[in-house]
């Protein structure tokens, strides 16, 4: 399996160019979908260890259905496929820019969740046009047996957040562990008091939000995905969330440019026009640089060639 590795602003994506699995013809949902049916052990085997990492996030090159589109892509982590991934759409454009496959200029990319825009700005900076994201619902309580009770907004940005500012402790790097620990306890009440997004989907990823830690900032986040690894980068799904949680809020108008911080300090800057159903069309702008390219092989007489699981992605597996 071939593979060209980068990170935006801190969190990697693994861009598989070929060698990955015959997902057939369909939409990218339809195919999204086939994938975690029909080959329970790809994510994890591509991602983790020994190979990667729980932080690492995935990018399959498909052939889109929409002629328009440069390329389509379904992203994944280890627990299995995403809708849409803001830092890997980035890393995506800059790694095929790299190669020679993508020039720079407007672009469009077909996702599972919709087809997103893509301006390639530089060899090492991208604009990435979201599609629509909306707050769900807002001031939702849940009671978190570690943590008391929980208050925060239900958003979509192209996966499903839960955003609150009642984070356990200061949001830096020193204090991973315990908004790890917070942010999974946090997802294990949403599921225990079935509170969902719309239509009852899961919401996978955890939010918390706080001050900036620099002049610059807007807003420093902290994000859980599935499973158990935080997000490096701000979050580019995550961003627009937080976007239209904003702007249906009224404290950020159409246009004003907002710089969200990430838990180590990368930055996105990000913007929105009304979408065409009340939400928000945010456009999340970061910078991505190739790391390695590599060839992943997958012997069947390694005892690990599925990879190696923590037991909290196994149950997160089982959840999702």
């Amino acid at each position: 399996m071939r593979v060209i590795d980068s990170h935006t602003g801190g969190e990697p994506t693994r861009l598989i160019l070929s060698g990955g699995p015959d997902l057939g013809n369909g939409s990218l949902a339809e195919r999204a979908e086939r994938l975690s049916r029909e080959h329970q052990d790809f994510c994890a085997s591509v991602l983790s260890e020994p190979r990667g990492h729980d932080a690492m996030v995935g990018a399959l090159l498909v052939p889109p259905t929409d002629p328009t589109c440069a390329a389509g892509v379904i992203y994944f982590n280890p627990v299995g496929p995403l809708g849409m991934c803001g830092h890997a759409t980035i890393g995506t454009a800059v790694s095929l820019n790299h190669l020679g496959r993508l020039d720079l200029g407007e672009h469009r990319f077909e996702t599972p969740v919709g087809v997103v825009g893509v301006h390639l700005q530089t060899p090492n900076q991208a604009a990435v046009e979201n599609v629509e994201s909306e707050r769900y619902r807002t001031n939702v309580s849940v009671d978190v047996p570690e943590l008391g009770q929980i208050i925060g907004d239900i958003a979509w940005g192209g996966n499903w957040f839960f955003l609150t500012s009642d984070a356990p402790a200061p949001l830096t790097l020193a204090n991973v562990d315990v908004l790890t620990s917070s942010a999974v306890a946090v997802r294990r009440a949403l599921v225990a008091a079935k509170i969902t997004g719309r239509d009852g989907a899961l919401i996978d990823h955890v939010e918390f939000v706080g001050a900036p830690m620099s002049r610059t900032g807007n807003a420093r986040n902290f994000v859980l995905c599935p499973g158990i690894a935080y997000d490096r980068s701000p979050c580019g799904t995550g961003s627009a969330a937080k976007l239209a949680c904003l702007a249906a809020a009224g404290d950020l108008a159409p246009g004003v440019t907002w710089i969200q911080e990430s838990v180590i300090g990368s930055t996105y800057a990000l913007h929105y026009r009304p979408g065409p159903t009340g939400g928000v069309i945010a456009t999340i702008t970061g910078s991505a640089f190739v790391t390695g390219e590599t060839v992943l092989n997958f012997d069947h007489a390694d005892p690990y060639r599925a990879g190696i699981t923590t037991q909290e992605v196994q149950q997160w597996n089982i959840v999702t």
